[in-house]
C-alpha cells in the first residue's frame, strides 16, 4: 500500500532554501568550498523533507532525471561551445581578430576602444574571462604606457567582456537563462537587446567624454608588439580564417539550430587549421576535445604568459565544471519540484506579488541575494530562474521576461563582488581592485537599472495569450 503523500507546510517547503543560503554564504563565501558538494548537500536535506511526507526515493529520483533532461539540450550547447573555442584556436580566428583588433587603438578613444574591443570579441567567443585575460591585458598594458587611468580602463574591459557573456550565443550563461527560464535561445538574445543596447550607449557616451577630455601622450606599447609579434610567428594570417565567423553570424542570423552550427564550424575551423596553418588533424581533434595548446604550434621561442593565457584554452573538457554543477542544481530542482515544496513556495511569493514590476524586482531581489551570497553567476541564474518560471506563466508574462532578467541581474553583478571568482579573477588579471573598476563597468549596472526602468514602464514586457499560457504550463507539467 502506497503511503499517502502530505502537502508540506510553509516551514517546511522554506528550509531547504534556508538551508542552502545559510550553507552557501558558509561554505563558498566565507570557507571558499566547492558549490556543487554544498548543493548536494541540500539536495539530501530536501530529500529527507520529502520522505516524510511521503514521497519515496523512486518517485525523487524521477523528479531529479526529468529535471536533468531537460537541461541536456544546453549541456550539449556547452560542450559544442568548448569544441569551438578549441577549434577557433587551432584555426587562428581568435588569435587573428585580437591580432587585428588591438591595431585600431587610439590613446583619446582608448576607453572607447577598451569596450568595443572586448565587447566584439567576447560576442564571437562567448567568453568574458578570456576576453578579458588576453586583449584585456594588452589594454591595460596601453594604458600604463599612455598614463592612462587603469580603473577606467579596467571598468571599460569588465564591461565590454561580459557584453558578449549576456548576448553571446556561445556564452554558457546566455544558454543557461533561457534554460533556466524555459525559453528560447535567440528569442533570449533579442529580447535582452531591449537593456543591453541603451545599457551599452550609456556606456560609450561616458567613454568617450572621459577619454576626449583625458591629457594624453601618444608612445608605442612594447607590449602590444611583443604579442602581434608573438602571434604572427605561431599563425598564417589568411581571409580564410574569418569564415568561421561568417557560419557563426550567418546561422544566427537564419536561425539555424544552434548545436549542428557550432559542430559544423568547429569541423570547418579544424581543417583551416590544417590547410591554412599546418597543424595536425589529430591536433585538431585534440583541440576540440582537451583544448587547444601551444605546443601543438611548434614554435620554438620563448612564449610569454599573455600568449599563453590567449592559446591554452577550449575544448569540451573545459565546460565539465559548468555542466556538473547545473546537474546538481537540477537535481535540488526536481525534489523541490516533486515533493510540492516548491509549489508552497511560489504560492507565497504570489500572495505578496501583486504587479508585473513587483515580480520582475522580486527576480532581481533574488538574484542579486544568490550573487551576494554564492559569487556564482550560474547560481544567480538556476536557482531563481526555477523558483520563479511559474510566477511568469501565472502572470501570463513570456519567459523570455524572466530570462532576460536573469542575466541583466545575475550574469554581469557577479565581476562587481570583490569575493566573487569573477571579481577575484578580474583583480588579478587587470591589476585593478574590484571596488576601484566598479564605477566605470558601466554597463554591468546600467542593464539593472534598464531592466527595473521597463518593468516599471511596462516597455519591452512581453505578455503571452491565455492559449499560450497554457501550452507553457503544459511543457512545466510534462517537466515534473
Amino acid at each position: 500500500m502506497k503511503k499517502e503523500k502530505k502537502k508540506p507546510n510553509t516551514i517546511q517547503a522554506m528550509s531547504p532554501l534556508v538551508v542552502m543560503i545559510v550553507l552557501l554564504t558558509i561554505g563558498v563565501g566565507i570557507l571558499k568550498l566547492r558549490a556543487e558538494p554544498i548543493i548536494l548537500l541540500c539536495t539530501i536535506f530536501a530529500s529527507i523533507i520529502a520522505m516524510k511526507l511521503g514521497y519515496t526515493w523512486e518517485e525523487l529520483q524521477v523528479g531529479i532525471i526529468e529535471k536533468i533532461s531537460r537541461a541536456l539540450p544546453a549541456t550539449l550547447i556547452l560542450w559544442s561551445v568548448g569544441f569551438l573555442i578549441g577549434a577557433w584556436m587551432f584555426s587562428g580566428t581568435v588569435p587573428m581578430i585580437i591580432y587585428y583588433g588591438v591595431q585600431i587603438m587610439n590613446p583619446r578613444f582608448l576607453y572607447l576602444s577598451a569596450f568595443l574591443i572586448t565587447a566584439v570579441l567576447s560576442t564571437v567567443t562567448g567568453t568574458s574571462w578570456g576576453s578579458a585575460g588576453t586583449v584585456g591585458v594588452a589594454i591595460m598594458g596601453i594604458a600604463q604606457g599612455l598614463n592612462m587611468s587603469l580603473p577606467i580602463t579596467a571598468g571599460a574591459v569588465v564591461a565590454g567582456s561580459y557584453f558578449g557573456d549576456k548576448l553571446s550565443p556561445f556564452s554558457d550563461t546566455t544558454n543557461l537563462a533561457p534554460l533556466a527560464a524555459g525559453s528560447n535561445l535567440y528569442e533570449h538574445i533579442k529580447h535582452m537587446l531591449y537593456t543591453t543596447i541603451p545599457a551599452s550607449i550609456i556606456s560609450m557616451i561616458v567613454y568617450l567624454i572621459v577619454g576626449l577630455r583625458a591629457d594624453v601622450t601618444v608612445t608605442s606599447s612594447e607590449s602590444v608588439a611583443l604579442i602581434q609579434n608573438q602571434l604572427s610567428g605561431i599563425y598564417n594570417w589568411n581571409i580564410l580564417l574569418i569564415l568561421p565567423v561568417i557560419i557563426m553570424l550567418v546561422g544566427s542570423i537564419l536561425k539555424y539550430p544552434t548545436l549542428p552550427t557550432m559542430v559544423v564550424n568547429s569541423l570547418v575551423s579544424v581543417v583551416i587549421g590544417v590547410l591554412v596553418q599546418g597543424f595536425s588533424l589529430k591536433d585538431g581533434f585534440i583541440s576540440m576535445i582537451n583544448g587547444f595548446n601551444i605546443e601543438m604550434t611548434g614554435f620554438q621561442a620563448n612564449i610569454i604568459d599573455d600568449i599563453q593565457t590567449l592559446i591554452n584554452r577550449g575544448g569540451a573538457v573545459s565546460m565539465t565544471t559548468t555542466t556538473v554543477l547545473v546537474f546538481c542544481s537540477m537535481g535540488f530542482a526536481g525534489v523541490m519540484s516533486t515533493s510540492g515544496m516548491l509549489d508552497v513556495v511560489l504560492d507565497a511569493i504570489l500572495k505578496r506579488v501583486k504587479s508585473t514590476f513587483g515580480v520582475i524586482l522580486s527576480t532581481i531581489a533574488s538574484c542579486f541575494t544568490v550573487a551576494f551570497v554564492t559569487g556564482n553567476s550560474y547560481l544567480s541564474i538556476l536557482i531563481p530562474g526555477e523558483l520563479f518560471r511559474k510566477i511568469y506563466l501565472e502572470r501570463n508574462l513570456h519567459p523570455k521576461n524572466l530570462s532576460r532578467t536573469l542575466e541583466d541581474s545575475g550574469t554581469v553583478l557577479v565581476p562587481l563582488i570583490p569575493w566573487s571568482a569573477a571579481g577575484a579573477y578580474m583583480t588579478a588579471t587587470l591589476g585593478v581592485e574590484t571596488l576601484a573598476y566598479l564605477p566605470w563597468a558601466i554597463l554591468n549596472y546600467t542593464g539593472i537599472m534598464m531592466a527595473i526602468i521597463l518593468a516599471f514602464t511596462g516597455i519591452g514586457i512581453t505578455k503571452i495569450s491565455d492559449k499560450e499560457k497554457e501550452e507553457f504550463l503544459k511543457i512545466e507539467r510534462e517537466s515534473k
